[in-house]
């Protein structure tokens, strides 16, 4: 509220100090009188009071006004004390508002400040006292204590005095015994120490005095040569590493012991250590030689160091020993000389340049049963025959083949191939002097006729020469087919020569990859003419009859009148030996067969290219 006297709001009114711009309670207004003129020389002097003149005289309504404001100050500023000092801006009382509310909340607060002092101060005593009882328990703790080790001092102090007693009264007793047993402990130690030495010596002394010693023995008149003690010796050490496969692994167990023994011999020695401490003390050495870095005395360290130098030499040989086991492993398994665990599976023995053509045609013959098992053993190396069968460029058809290398000639390397369990056994001829390679292939047939366990599949022979069939089919018997590839080829080059196209019909019936020939037994069959067997096989032609009781003789195109037996195989040209299969006799219509047109025969003409060793033969089959 201003104090200029122009405002409308204050010209019936008497003057208020302070305005209503200040914050403070105000009282109700009261009216006064005045016979002072209303001039703003007051507030002028109140707000730049002249320095050389005296201040004016203030009214006593003003003066009364001033101190009641004084007194409200001083209030306010109690409280303001009692709250510490929480807030500085106090509300103004508007002028309706009693002076005893101000008084209520003054109470209150003092009130609130009390309890929060109360509270604060009761948690701080608790905490004291917690303290105060802890340090209390250890000071007591501690005294506590205290007293027991000065309990057990005392206790100690008694049984000291009593034993010095007993040891003084038993003194005497002692001395002899603990004399006796010194001395016999010494000299046992040094006896261990000069043995061990001894024994340790003795095997050097011998081997460099051993020629002196074959020497005397020898009679200065004989003539005769003989050999010294050290040849003889070197000569048995030879046959004892030579005849006994785990000789090595003794002697190196038996180096092992001795030194173990004279170690612990030698320790027992120079320390006061028992035999047995010393004896797993010396294993410890050889078998670590960093153990003996723990020893002390001049003694000690001579042998841990002796024993620590053994051990790494040892050690050295059994490494040397196992990683030849390792090598000798290895180097078995790549050139060949593992069993082959297999059954059913064929097997080739020898090695030739056929034997590219025969594993494809095995192999297109295994692809209906999922692939099969090819075992080759030659007189190669295993790593040169794997390589020339990765070269050859054609798919085996999930045929694995398998190599090892072995002679035929020995019933060792056969049972490694397992040739008593194979399906089928192919000999291959070598290439070179067909003498020569038949003479092989009968020593070959002759060891798998001396098979222990027998042959359970049919042995086919390639022979180069005619005239050494004969020969072959004696020993082998019934179990062997020949077949010579020289005068085959020669015969179907003679035909193909006279019959043109003829070539393809051998390339399709003699291979896996068209029909081929098939000879399986069927019991439904047996009592039936040939004729009916003609047309019992939708999917196969029936060419001939192998005869049971002529020993497996094959005849093609027989009677038609023939009467198949019991044991009689059937020759049909079919896909595949599971492609066929005889069906009920169907219904034939009979009708006129054609005439025979009889062809004149006419002069042929030949040229032979080259010279064969069986031209004769070839020129026969001409005539």
């Amino acid at each position: 509220m201003s104090l200029d006297p122009d405002s409308p709001s204050t010209t019936n009114r008497d003057w208020i100090f302070p305005s209503q711009s200040f914050n403070l309670p105000r009282t109700p207004a009261r009216r006064f009188s005045s016979s002072y003129p209303r001039t703003t020389s007051f507030q002028n002097s109140l707000s730049h009071p002249p320095s050389n003149s005296t201040p004016p005289a203030v009214p006593r309504t003003l003066r009364r006004r001033i101190s009641h404001l004084h007194r409200i100050v001083e209030r306010e500023s109690s409280v303001d004390a009692v709250t510490d000092g929480k807030s500085n801006d106090f509300a103004v009382q508007s002028e309706d508002s009693p002076s005893s509310g101000n008084e209520t909340t003054s109470v209150y607060k003092k009130f609130t400040s009390f309890f929060r002092r109360f509270t604060v101060s009761r948690q701080a005593a608790c905490i004291i006292a917690i303290l105060v009882m802890c340090f209390a328990c250890l000071v007591h703790k501690n005294f506590s204590l205290h007293n027991q080790v000065n309990d057990l001092q005392d206790e100690l102090s008694k049984l000291n005095i009593r034993l010095r007693r007993c040891n003084i009264s038993d003194s005497i007793d002692i001395i002899d015994p603990i004399s006796e047993h010194n001395v016999s402990g010494a000299s046992l130690k040094n006896t261990a120490l000069i043995l061990s030495f001894m024994m340790l010596s003795l095997p050097l002394a011998f081997i460099k005095y051993m020629g002196y010693v074959s020497y005397i023995r020898r009679p200065s008149d004989s003539n005769t040569e003989e050999l010294s003690l050290n040849k003889q010796l070197a000569y048995r050490v030879d046959v004892f590493l030579s005849f006994h496969p785990y000789a090595k692994p003794l002697t190196l167990l038996v180096a092992t012991l001795l030194l173990i023994c004279l170690g612990g011999l030698a320790l027992f020695g120079v320390t006061d250590d028992s035999i047995a401490d010393c004896l797993w003390l010396s294993w410890t050495y050889v078998a670590d030689s960093g153990n003996h870095t723990n020893s002390e005395g001049i003694g000690p360290r001579l042998v841990s160091v002796s024993v620590s130098f053994g051990g790494m030499l040892i050690f050295a040989m059994m490494l040397g020993l196992v990683s030849d086991a390792i090598s000798e492993k290895f180097d078995s398994l790549r050139k060949g000389r593992s069993e082959v665990v297999e059954q059913n599976h064929t097997l080739i023995l020898g090695w030739s340049d056929k034997l590219g053509s025969l594993l494809n045609q095995l192999a297109i013959a295994n692809e209906s049963l999922g692939g099969g098992t090819v075992v080759v053993m030659a007189e190669r190396d295993k790593e040169e025959m794997e390589l020339d069968i990765a070269k050859m460029e054609f798919d085996f058809r999930g045929t694995s083949v398998i190599c090892r290398s072995g002679s035929p000639l020995i019933l060792a390397d056969l049972k490694k191939v397992s040739v008593s369990k194979a399906r089928a056994i192919v000999v291959l001829a070598e290439d070179g002097n067909a003498d020569q390679s038949d003479a092989r292939a009968l020593r070959t047939v002759l060891s798998l006729t001396g098979v222990k366990e027998g042959l359970r599949g049919h042995l086919v022979v390639e022979l180069g020469d005619l005239d050494n069939e004969v020969l072959v089919k004696l020993v082998g018997g019934d179990l062997v087919e020949t077949v010579v590839a020289h005068d085959v080829i020669g015969r179907l080059m003679i035909q193909c020569a006279r019959q043109p196209g003829l070539a393809q019909i051998w390339e399709d019936i003699l291979g896996f990859e068209n029909c081929e020939f098939y000879i399986k037994k069927w019991p439904q069959l047996h009592g039936m003419q040939f004729e009916e067997v003609l047309i019992s096989f939708p999917d196969a032609i029936p060419c001939g009859i192998k005869v049971a009781s002529s020993g497996g003789k094959i005849i093609l195109n027989p009677d038609d009148s023939y009467v198949l037996q019991e044991g009689d195989e059937v020759l049909v040209i079919a896909e595949d030996d599971d492609s066929y299969a005889p069906a009920a006799l169907p219904m034939v219509q009979r009708g006129n067969l054609p005439k025979n047109l009889i062809i004149p025969k006419t002069t042929e003409r030949i040229l032979f290219c080259g010279w064969r060793r069986d031209m004769e033969d070839m020129i026969l089959v001409i005539l």
